[in-house]
C-alpha cells in the first residue's frame, strides 16, 4: 500500500491522542502481577499493547509478541516467576534484536530460560516460577526495557531486588517512568544511590487506573505545527499532563524553541488536560541536542529540522540501530530522496550541515517502523505530493494517526 499526501495551508482542530503506550505496557504487567480485577483506564489500543492484553488473558503455550519489543522484554520477566511453561516468539526482525543482558540477569536470579534458535535472541523458552531476587548489576547502558523488566517484577521476588547499574546509564527517564508507575501501584521502588534502584519485597497494590495520553504521540503534531507557514494555525491535542513523567514530553521544550508554544488548559499538575499549540514564525540558526534520554523523538527532529532548513548535530542515538530497523540508516536513505544529505558518526551521532542534492522524490520507504511514517508524514507541507510505501505500519503505536491527519486537513489517496 502507498498512501500520497498533501498538506493544508492552516489547521485549526482539536485531536485525540492515543493513550500512552510506555504507561499502558508497564501498567498491564504491574497489575497481572498484583492480581488484579479492577481495570486499568484508557489503555492503548496499539499492536504493542494488544499483543500484551492476548498474552495474559490467554496465556498460551506459543507468544507470539510479533515486532513488540517492549512486550518481548517484559514478558520475558513476567513469564520467569509466573508458573507455566511458554515460548515466546515474534517476527524476523525480533528474531535479530538482542535480549542476551535481559536473560542473563534473570538466569542470575535463578529463572530457568532457553534459547530456542540463536545464543542471545529470540524465541526463548521459559518455565515460570518464584525467584529469591537479591542483588544483582547489569550494564546501564543497554536498553532501557531491560532494566525496567527487572524493576517490574522486583516487589514480588522473595528477597525484593537490588539493581547496580554499571557504566553510563542511558534512557534514564524511562527508568524513572516504571519506578514511578510501580509506585503508582503501592511498589516501594526508590534510588538509593546514583547507579542502584532497591526495590522492596512488597506485593502490589490492586486498584484501578487511569492512563494519561502519549507525548510520543504528540511530537507529530508539533512537528506538523512546527513545519507549517501559517502564524494563525494552532492544534489542541487531548489527556497530557504537565509534569508527565513520560521522558518524551521534552518534546515541548524542544519545540518551543523551534517556534511552537505549549499552553495547558488544567494547571493542576498531575491531571491530564487538553494543551493548546500556537505558532510562532521563527527560527534557529542550528540545534544541538543529546537524545540519549529520549531516542524515540530523534526521527521527529532529524526530519522536522531538515524540512524547516535548520542544520543540526544530534547525539545519543546507539539504541537507534537495535529499534524496529537501523534508524541512522533509514533516515539518511529516506531524506536523501528528499535532496538531503546527512552525515553520521561511529552510528550515534547524525548531522546535517546544509548539504543538499538533487531530490529524486521517490516514495518514503518506512522499513516496518511506525516511527518513520510518522515522521516523514509532515513533511508534505514542504513537499506536496510525498508518497510513503507501508503506511500501515502506524498502527505499531497510533493506530488512527492516519484519520487524525485528515482531520487535521491533510488529503491522503491509496494508490
Amino acid at each position: 500500500m502507498q498512501y500520497t499526501i498533501t498538506a493544508p495551508t492552516h489547521i485549526n482542530t482539536t485531536i485525540d491522542l492515543p493513550a500512552s503506550k510506555s504507561i499502558s505496557n508497564r501498567s498491564l504487567i504491574i497489575h497481572a502481577l498484583s492480581g488484579g480485577c479492577l481495570k486499568l483506564v484508557n489503555l492503548s489500543d496499539c499492536d504493542d499493547t494488544k499483543v500484551i492484553i492476548r498474552a495474559l488473558e490467554y496465556m498460551p503455550e506459543v507468544i507470539d509478541v510479533k515486532a513488540a519489543g517492549t512486550a518481548m522484554r517484559f514478558l520475558t520477566a513476567y513469564l520467569s516467576v509466573t508458573e507455566g511453561e511458554h515460548t515466546l516468539t515474534g517476527t524476523e526482525r525480533m528474531k535479530h534484536r538482542p535480549i542476551g543482558v535481559l536473560v542473563e540477569a534473570l538466569r542470575y536470579l535463578g529463572a530457568d530460560i532457553e534459547y530456542e534458535g540463536e545464543e542471545g535472541y529470540p524465541p526463548l523458552r521459559i518455565k515460570g516460577h518464584a525467584l529469591e531476587g537479591g542483588h544483582i548489576e547489569v550494564p546501564g547502558n543497554v536498553s532501557s526495557q531491560y532494566i525496567s523488566a527487572l524493576l517490574i517484577i522486583g516487589p514480588v521476588l522473595k528477597k525484593g531486588l537490588e539493581l547496580k547499574l554499571t557504566e553510563n546509564i542511558v534512557s534514564r527517564p524511562y527508568i524513572d517512568l516504571t519506578l514511578w508507575t510501580m509506585r503508582e501501584f503501592g511498589a516501594h521502588a526508590e534510588w538509593t544511590d546514583v547507579d542502584t534502584i532497591t526495590i522492596q519485597p512488597k506485593p502490589y497494590d490492586q486498584k484501578e487506573y487511569l492512563i494519561e495520553n502519549d507525548w510520543s504521540a504528540s511530537s507529530y503534531w508539533y512537528e506538523t505545527l512546527a513545519l507549517i507557514d501559517d502564524s494563525e494555525s494552532r492544534l489542541r491535542l487531548s489527556g497530557l499532563m504537565d509534569g508527565s513523567m513520560q521522558g518524551d514530553s521534552v518534546a515541548r521544550y524542544l519545540f518551543s524553541i523551534l517556534g511552537v508554544k505549549t499552553a495547558f488548559g488544567n494547571k493542576t499538575p498531575g491531571y491530564p488536560t487538553d494543551v493548546l499549540l500556537t505558532r510562532r514564525l521563527r527560527t534557529i540558526p542550528r540545534l544541538d541536542y543529546d537524545f540519549i534520554n529520549s531516542p524515540d523523538l530523534a526521527q521527529t527532529f532529524i526530519a522536522g529540522c531538515a524540512a524547516m532548513d535548520i542544520p543540526f548535530h544530534f547525539t545519543g542515538l546507539g539504541s537507534l540501530k537495535i529499534k524496529e530497523t537501523d534508524r541512522i540508516e533509514a533516515m539518511k536513505r529516506e531524506l536523501k530522496k528528499l535532496g538531503y544529505v546527512l552525515e553520521d558518526k561511529d552510528g550515534t551521532e547524525l548531522s546535517w550541515t546544509g548539504q543538499r542534492c538533487k531530490a529524486s522524490m521517490r516514495p518514503i520507504d518506512t522499513y516496518e517502523d511506525h516511527r518513520m511514517a510518522m515522521a516523514f508524514a509532515p513533511l508534505a507541507i514542504k513537499f506536496p505530493g510525498l508518497r510513503i510505501n507501508d503506511p500501515e505500519v502506524v498502527s505499531k503505536s497510533y493506530p488512527h494517526f492516519w484519520e487524525n491527519l485528515k482531520q487535521v486537513g491533510f488529503t491522503i489517496t491509496e494508490g
